[in-house]
């Protein structure tokens, strides 16, 4: 900004940044918009610059610590694809620029002296917690269908509520979000549902989600007829998200682990509900729904192996957490355990009290992690040489190894090379 300055321009942060500096927050990026042209801008940098969106007026400075976009004030013309202006006209007018934003938080900016221009309130509205959008809703969602889904990401980031007009909006302009990336969709759905109170944003726009996940509207108003629960599928949904911590493998588990109960839902003669079946069409909707917002393969198999998994008991023995430990690995049998406790906190008061089992599961689990369990096949005391000794060969080798780490998981052979050998030695008599 100095070396801006120095050169006449006009040069302030504006954005993002602005809105996190006023909340006391350190902010993630920073943007700068300036009177300077494109070209002005690329002269002044030299090879620290790189013209990342000469089109839009935007080029990236980098320096040691982070890369700085630098954009010309500028105006936008006409959106034909929901997304992004077919041109951009620059301007000399800051506040022409500042028109052109999202929400009123993130239409402020500030120079290196400290001096503020809030041309739509955007500080006020921060002070009261509000998200607004510039100018007239509908217009800017049609201009680009995205910042609905950043409009409710702020929201439960923030923990803002959405101004009146601008909730409207969102709601009639939810189909334009058809015409967006699903990568684009994804990213703030993540960051959505990792923020400080997604439940309650959710529980206002499920409409808003449907539009990608059509899947999640049966669940709204679903009555479970349960003893089991007090809320119905949606509302129970909502809490168990937020009685989760915001992993995003944990959060998605949660939105999904559900999904299939209104396919399941079967009323007895007395009326009452039962989804026998539930977790393994939850995972097969959850594996459908995530590759269509184009998860990657890890995060997608994580997220629907746990959906799969939330309603499996767990028994507080050695032999069944190590299979479980073998099954899925530390990290996610502790997200598993993450699951269950939010699951069980959504149910009804009485049916609350499974959180004691779930201790003596995680105590469990402490003690094997501490003790270095084995639970997988680098840990046993054998290897495929040590067989290939023994007079295996081919696929033996490997069905050996495995079946000797399961005697091990089970705790029916120690791990211990040779009581493994000799255990080795007997199934190879047996096969003769």
């Amino acid at each position: 900004m100095e070396t801006l300055e120095a050169a006449g321009h006009e040069a302030w942060c504006v954005g993002g940044c602005v809105r996190d500096l006023r909340l006391g927050r350190t902010p993630e990026d920073w943007d700068v918009t300036t009177n300077a042209l494109p070209e002005q801008t690329l002269a002044l940098f030299g090879d620290r610059a790189l013209p990342t969106g000469l089109r839009h007026g935007t080029v990236t400075v980098r320096t040691s610590e982070r890369a700085v976009e630098i954009t010309t004030f500028r105006r936008d013309g006409n959106y034909r694809d929901h997304r992004r202006p077919e041109r951009v006209t620059f301007t000399c007018s800051l506040e022409e620029d500042l028109s052109r934003r999202d929400f009123t938080v993130n239409a402020m900016a500030m120079d290196l002296r400290g001096v503020f221009r809030d041309p739509f309130g955007g500080a006020e509205d921060l002070k009261m917690g509000i998200l607004r959008c510039v100018g007239e809703p509908e217009r800017r969602f049609r201009e680009d269908a995205l910042r609905m889904m950043r409009g409710l990401r702020f929201a439960a980031d923030l923990a803002f509520s959405i101004h009146p007009q601008t909730a409207a909006g969102i709601h009639r302009c939810r189909e334009l979000l058809a015409e967006i990336a699903p990568e684009r969709i994804q990213t703030e759905l993540t960051r959505l549902l990792t923020g400080q109170q997604p439940a309650e944003v959710l529980r206002a726009y499920p409409d808003v989600l449907g539009v990608f996940w059509p899947e999640i509207l049966p669940m709204v108003g679903l009555d479970q007829r349960n003893r089991h629960h007090c809320y119905d599928v949606w509302e129970h949904t909502l809490h168990a998200l937020s009685a989760s911590p915001p992993d995003p493998v944990v959060r998605y588990t949660m939105l999904l682990h559900d999904i299939g109960k209104p396919d399941c839902m079967r009323l007895d003669e007395d009326g009452r509900g039962h989804f026998r079946g539930h977790p393994v069409q939850s995972a097969r909707m959850a594996e459908q729904m995530l590759r269509r917002l184009r998860f990657d393969n890890r995060t997608r198999a994580c997220i629907v192996r746990l959906v799969e998994w939330h309603d499996r008991p767990i028994a507080a023995t050695d032999p069944a957490v190590r299979r479980c430990l073998r099954a899925l690995g530390e990290e996610d049998l502790r997200r598993l355990l993450a699951v269950k406790r939010a699951d069980n906190l959504a149910q009804a008061p009485a049916y609350q009290d499974r959180q004691r089992e779930l201790d003596r599961v995680e105590a469990v689990l402490d003690r094997l992690v501490e003790e270095n369990a084995c639970v997988s096949l680098r840990q046993l005391a054998v290897s495929g040489r040590d067989l290939l000794a023994l007079g295996y060969v081919g696929p033996a080798v490997g069905r050996e190894l495995n079946q000797l780490l399961d005697a091990v998981v089970d705790g029916v052979v120690p791990n211990e090379r040779a009581s493994l050998l000799d255990w080795a030695r007997k199934d190879r008599q047996d096969c003769r």
